[in-house]
């Protein structure tokens, strides 16, 4: 009983499976070469798409970019429109940008309509990624340090994509990222991030005295900064000592004459001279008095 069942559905489920591949194969059909393109700044880049139709003799073929926020036309009504009207041309179904600028990289959408079709409507979304070369980096180096103290050199720049990372050079030298017996600063401690582009030292000394430039670099290219040289010395520890006693000897002094002023008692005479000379100010004089109609009997 089952096996007369099976073989009911056996031509059944063949019908099916060959319906489903003739309305895939009868419809209209997208198909690209690259569907993630990268390309140089101001080189060229293939955004490919081919289809075939069915029946339509007239097909609509759209290009458009997808943003984030909108969806603007590449393509429309048989013109190139917007940022590549003047940078592009069609190569058939496929365009192609004669020199890309970092603008262009983003989601762009092949659309081809065949209303006659089985299959109305298909797509192919292509990625194109504009690899760009990093810009000159900005370096931040102190000019000094003193020693025993923590300082952090920088380098950045907003460029490169993909996103620059960085390496610093001592006196033209190389620094590693990690230290190694022969390195030549291996009495330094340092750590370098070469992806935030920091070298910091985690207790400067005087044997870190040099010139210092950063090299931004990317799978494009490379750039680097000037170089800028940052002394270190010792802290001067004496000096501090020595001022700090002589600061404190001041404040001393001070006090002293302050206390001395007031047992001689030279701070009252002054502040009763003043009220003295405050009361005098205040009493009329006689020549001043007028008399006033009041006083007229």
């Amino acid at each position: 009983m089952q096996s007369v069942l099976s073989s009911q559905r056996m031509p059944l489920l063949l019908l099916g499976c060959a319906l489903a591949l003739c309305y895939k194969a009868c419809g209209v059909t997208i198909t690209t070469d690259n569907a993630n393109v990268q390309a140089i700044e101001f080189e060229e880049a293939i955004l490919s798409c081919k289809y075939t139709i069915e029946k339509d003799p007239n097909p609509r073929l759209e290009w458009k970019k997808l943003g984030q926020t909108h969806v603007s036309f590449v393509y429309y009504r048989g013109h190139l429109v917007g940022a590549l009207k003047a940078r592009a041309e069609m190569i058939d179904s496929s365009i192609r940008i004669k020199n890309v600028s970092r603008g262009d990289s983003g989601n762009y959408r092949c659309e081809v309509s065949a209303q006659g079709d089985t299959q109305v409507l298909a797509e192919a979304l292509i990625h194109l990624k504009v690899l760009v070369a990093p810009g000159a980096p900005v370096c931040v180096v102190p000019i000094s340090a003193m020693t025993g103290t923590v300082v952090e050199l920088k380098c950045r720049e907003e460029e490169g994509s993909p996103a620059s990372q960085y390496r610093w050079f001592k006196d033209g030298t190389p620094l590693l990222e990690t230290l190694t017996t022969h390195s030549k600063v291996r009495n330094s401690s340092y750590t370098i991030n070469k992806k935030s582009g920091t070298l910091q030292f985690n207790t400067v000394a005087k044997a870190d005295t040099g010139e210092y430039h950063c090299e931004a670099y990317n799978e494009i290219g490379q750039q680097k900064c000037a170089a800028k040289r940052m002394q270190v010395d010792d802290l001067n520890v004496s000096g501090i000592v020595a001022a700090v006693v002589v600061v404190a000897l001041v404040i001393a002094l001070c006090g002293l004459g302050v206390f001395y002023a007031q047992k001689k008692g030279y701070l009252s005479r002054q502040s009763s001279q003043k009220a003295r000379t405050a009361c005098k100010s205040a009493r009329p004089k006689e020549s001043d008095f007028k008399h006033t109609k009041s006083f007229v009997i």
